[in-house]
């Protein structure tokens, strides 16, 4: 189950190319945002214990996919293109940026897992 619905990411959203992208492909980008996630803490937040789902968490979510969303909707951004010339035709991006992913460490950082052996430095010692 979802962590988040598409239309909490296009009550969120101030972008009318959220706002308009069909509810089957902000289910994909919401997808890509919970990856993300469950990568950035260990937490999948399916269990009982996120039940209600914590508002960092959800909001880390929707601004994750709210990007996803702007990202997989233009393919010029997604490939980093900031000029492009067709025969007499050429655009350049308004503000000339790339767009940038949102820092959600700080909403995440209380739900990180410590105590996943996956996760941190792993060191091998051998006799010389």
């Amino acid at each position: 189950m979802a962590l988040i619905t598409p239309q909490d990411v296009k009550d969120y959203t101030t972008f009318p190319i959220v706002k308009n992208r069909p509810d089957k492909l902000l289910e994909d980008d919401i997808l890509e945002a919970e990856i993300e996630i469950e990568s950035v803490t260990g937490h999948r937040f399916t269990d009982p214990e996120f039940n209600p789902l914590p508002r960092p968490v959800k909001l880390a979510a929707i601004k994750l996919a709210q990007f996803y969303a702007v990202l997989n909707s233009d393919e010029d951004r997604a490939r980093g293109v900031k000029q492009e010339r067709f025969e007499n035709y050429s655009y350049t991006f308004a503000d000339g940026q790339n767009i940038q992913k949102p820092d959600i460490g700080f909403l995440l950082a209380k739900y990180i897992r410590k105590d996943d052996p996956e996760r941190g430095v792993k060191m091998r010692m051998r006799i010389i």
